[in-house]
């Protein structure tokens, strides 16, 4: 593909095509580029390393020299598909059957990149993009991965050039039955952590010569669990603590174990901040420790990535823009919501305001991914809208 493409089904296409499972670039920023640089575009493709990690293809792309910036975010790599025969269609096919495209990305995120290409070819078809304005595609290939050397870098990378950001679109799969459902102004924040209860390993016929840490792990989770973190806000829904794996490396039954592992997951609220959420954490361990009949033992307690806070984004120009877009296009009013999980959001808001709005997301890493034509057509319509609207906004 060498000519900027006004069909975002043809775009989608190209891109399903690339086996970008994380953190493999898998040809997706090669095309991109191929599709961007008709258009415009002077793309960089920095690749960032950090020690324990995979190195990660980036793509930072720019058109426009000056005026008001615009940046629009996404990331092309994908979750793993799982088995091939599992789906109804080989998952880097982009088959096309009753009037969609199937592929693992389709919906998160292959299908958002597509339609905003799509979306400023034709505003650049019709000469409708301003001279004094800019706009920066900022796509990573680590947003299903650790998120290490994607956008954080990608960031700094466009940072150290003296770009500076007066917006930005994420295009994740917003939407959860229909476009124009909901458009994303914010996001929880997310902690894990790893606790480890230790004891002695024994034989099960002489407790006495053994220490069961699984005996205390009844209260830990209790006091973990229990009371319920907060309320909710008036931006957030509660707080919530899920334990998602309890491992002791014991495949015996006649053996005490050594050890228990429970690793958990937080989403927060801006009732805490990483820090205050730790210290509470740690606080109700050592009380489910205190309150053992066999005494508190002892414990390691790991922090199992940095921690992404929560953050919103105040409804204002950025989101009545959009929103005015979702609804002349669809008829429908968006909520504006900070509900799911995160997403690279999380960094951009730290550079400029930052929304999200994209397909709809009933299958994003299902078996069977796929996204309507309709739809593809429909956002890309939506995106050139806002895009035209911000820009007349901010002449």
């Amino acid at each position: 593909m060498t000519e900027p493409v006004l069909d975002p089904a043809r775009n989608l296409e190209t891109l399903l095509r690339c086996p970008s499972v994380t953190p493999a670039e898998g040809g997706a920023l090669e095309a991109l580029q191929r599709m961007l640089e008709p258009l415009g575009f002077e793309v960089q493709r920095p690749v960032f390393h950090e020690g324990g990690e995979a190195s990660v293809e980036n793509l930072l792309a720019t058109r426009g020299a000056a005026g008001p910036h615009l940046c629009f975010a996404g990331h092309t790599d994908v979750v793993p598909p799982g088995p091939e025969e599992s789906w109804r269609h080989p998952p880097f096919s982009a088959a096309v059957e009753n009037g969609e495209m199937w592929g693992r990305g389709a919906v998160d995120m292959k299908g958002g990149i597509a339609c905003f290409v799509a979306a400023l070819a034709r505003l650049v078809a019709r000469g409708a993009l301003p001279e004094a304005g800019r706009v920066s595609f900022l796509v990573t290939g680590d947003e299903e991965g650790p998120a290490v050397n994607g956008t954080v870098k990608l960031l700094r990378h466009a940072e150290a050039q003296g770009l500076r950001f007066d917006a930005c679109l994420v295009g994740e799969p917003t939407n959860p039955d229909a476009l124009g459902d909901m458009i994303k102004i914010g996001r929880r924040g997310s902690l894990s952590g790893e606790l480890t209860l230790l004891g002695r390993q024994g034989h099960v016929a002489y407790p006495d010569r053994a220490d069961n840490p699984l005996h205390r792990l009844g209260p830990v989770l209790q006091a973990l669990l229990h009371p319920l973190l907060d309320g909710g806000t008036s931006r957030f829904q509660p707080s919530n603590l899920e334990v998602t794996s309890v491992d002791t490396g014991n495949p015996s039954t006649n053996v005490v174990p050594a050890s228990a592992t429970v690793r958990f997951n937080v989403r927060f609220n801006d009732c805490w901040t990483g820090d205050t959420l730790r210290a509470e954490l740690q606080r109700r361990i050592e009380a489910g420790l205190a309150a053992c009949p066999r005494g508190p033992g002892a414990y390691a307690l790991r922090w199992r990535e940095p921690v992404s806070d929560c953050f919103v984004t105040a409804p204002g120009a950025l989101t009545q823009t959009l929103g005015e877009a979702v609804e002349a296009i669809t008829g429908r009013v968006p909520e504006l919501s900070t509900s799911g999980g995160t997403s690279d959001a999380r960094f951009i808001k730290n550079h400029c305001a930052v929304v999200e709005f994209g397909l709809v997301g009933r299958t994003m890493h299902m078996a069977d991914e796929r996204v309507a034509l309709s739809d593809l057509e429909t956002l890309t319509r939506i995106y050139e809208t806002f895009i035209a609207r911000w820009f007349a906004a901010h002449a």
